[in-house]
């Protein structure tokens, strides 16, 4: 029987941002309560907000902006790997015992003790475990289009350098951060994640699948 899991995150009012991001705001605008005919939310928040699909615009000028992204790299079938609590970051070592699942996939998912970060914790925790430079060079190795992980970022907090980001996009590599894995087993799975069709945007919130017929 097939199974659908959301592991795209709620956007809340004032829900959690990566520092230096914009706040969440969602205010009834129009309010049936107050005499209005229909409710109406007023909605503010960063293109980098919850489960969100980073694009090369992110990180160049003249990078190919979220609303170009094909289609096809945001939709099909996904590997999740998933690593132990104590991996703080995903490298080369971490990634290569890995390789008979994640060798010729084109979409690989990260799972983490992230999860349990964003799903228990409402607060940021700048120890989230990220994806190393080499390890994202490890994946452009195998071909790899898209790469997901548990947490607002994929790169170390405040790193200074945004390698990870730098390799990824460079490469025409998309990138999703705050998904969430809880419950979600290893394993291959049709991945659907589709961004808000921002004009220009270097990124945008999207609602996030993992489906399997197993």
């Amino acid at each position: 029987m097939r199974k659908i899991y959301d592991v795209s995150v709620p956007i809340r009012n004032d829900g959690l941002v990566y520092p230096g991001n914009p706040e969440i705001h969602i205010v009834l605008q129009q309010a049936i309560a107050q005499g209005a005919g229909a409710n109406v939310s007023s909605i503010a928040f960063g293109s980098h907000t919850g489960t969100h699909v980073d694009a090369a615009r992110h990180f160049f000028d003249d990078g190919a902006p979220v609303d170009t992204i094909p289609l096809e790299i945001l939709m099909g079938p996904a590997v999740v790997i998933a690593f132990d609590d104590a991996v703080g970051a995903v490298g080369r070592r971490e990634l290569e015992p890995h390789a008979p699942s994640i060798t010729g996939a084109e979409r690989v998912l990260l799972k983490t003790r992230n999860s349990g970060y964003l799903t228990q914790d409402p607060r940021f925790h700048t120890d989230y475990t990220f994806l190393a430079p080499d390890g994202a060079e490890y994946l452009i190795a195998l071909g790899v289009k898209l790469v997901g992980i548990d947490y607002l970022s994929i790169e170390q907090f405040h790193s200074g350098h945004h390698r990870t980001h730098r390799a990824l996009l460079e490469q025409s590599v998309v990138i999703v951060e705050g998904l969430n894995f809880a419950g979600v087993a290893p394993g291959t799975y049709e991945l659907c994640c589709l961004p808000l069709r921002l004009e220009g945007g270097d990124a945008a919130p999207a609602r996030a699948l993992l489906i399997t017929n197993s």
